[in-house]
């Protein structure tokens, strides 16, 4: 069997020679260290010398070293720095969205004051307010084309009174209840309104689509004399709607006619005003319940 190989220091060549290299440093180091000991109790001017020069040759490995012990010992505070951002970044961004939503608030209040401002000023001019209401729904049915106001008998609404709101006509009251009531909207069939042009007085008479339009048919024959953008109001004829209330605009021309759209839509309005008849003299029209009474009578 063969003998292994001896581990010891002395037969590894390489470990031998990295201790005689450490030995010949070692030595090298204390002989360097008792020169310099040597100049310094012999020629303390030449040492300083000296040692200024090697602080000037050793300068930028010393501010380098620095440069990287100071950015090792700010990691951490980088660390901490960019979580706090972080942090900030995400109240700030919740802090955005509150203020949106404040601002976004606000305007509806903004638009809201505006529009009760404006039926203010309605009211304060008009000699036959009978209340104001506040549109609650609308619908629309087969045969009708119907809203409703939180105001009835209760507050003097009655069967027949024209509603509207600042920016114009909505309809006329239906059925009345004791603290509601139904409006025949300007867009049923069987709403018809006599009209004129704002501009130069042309008559026409304006009647319901069932569709959320108007029928604009002029009064007198020949070529349709509207144009788009005509604004219509009422004429007064009827004694229902007083004159000069804004009616519709004619968006899109037909043969013989116009096609209009109310300017108050009950999609965009809230607050109405009801009003008395322009002739208080001319009967109120029968209420639905009155009307089917009327039909169930004998003959």
């Amino acid at each position: 069997m063969a003998r292994p190989p001896s581990r010891r220091p002395g037969v590894n060549r390489r470990a031998q020679f990295g201790l005689f290299a450490s030995y010949v440093i070692t030595i090298a180091c204390a002989i360097a260290g008792l020169l310099l000991v040597l100049v310094f109790v012999a020629d303390p001017a030449g040492f300083s010398v000296l040692r200024a020069g090697v602080a000037e040759a050793t300068t930028p490995v010393a501010s380098g070293l620095r440069s990287m012990v100071r950015g090792f010992g700010s990691v951490d505070e980088q660390i901490v720095a960019y979580i706090d951002a972080g942090s900030q970044n995400a109240a700030l961004r919740r802090q955005v969205e509150a203020d949106r939503i404040k601002l976004i608030e606000a305007e509806a209040i903004a638009q809201e004051n505006a529009r009760l401002k404006r039926l203010l000023q309605l009211t304060q001019s008009s000699a036959d307010k009978v209340t104001t209401a506040r549109l609650i729904s609308s619908s629309s049915t087969i045969s009708r084309r119907l809203a409703r106001i939180n105001a009835g008998s209760a507050t003097g609404v009655a069967s027949g009174m024209p509603v509207r709101s600042p920016e114009g006509l909505v309809g006329r009251v239906m059925i009345v209840g004791p603290h509601s009531a139904d409006i025949l909207l300007l867009t049923d069939s069987q709403n018809i309104v006599p009209v004129r042009r704002a501009k130069d007085n042309i008559g026409a008479i304006s009647s319901g689509r069932d569709d959320g339009t108007l029928e604009i048919r002029p009064l007198s024959a020949g070529a349709n004399p509207f144009r788009p953008g005509d604004i219509l109001v009422t004429t007064g004829t009827g004694g229902i709607y007083r004159p000069n209330i804004p009616v519709a605009i004619v968006v899109a021309l037909r043969e013989g006619y116009a096609i209009g759209v109310p300017l108050a839509s009950p999609a965009r309005v809230e607050m109405v005003m009801v009003e008395r008849p322009y002739d208080t003299n001319i009967p109120a029209p029968p209420s639905a319940e009155q009307a089917a009474n009327a039909g169930q009578r004998p003959r």
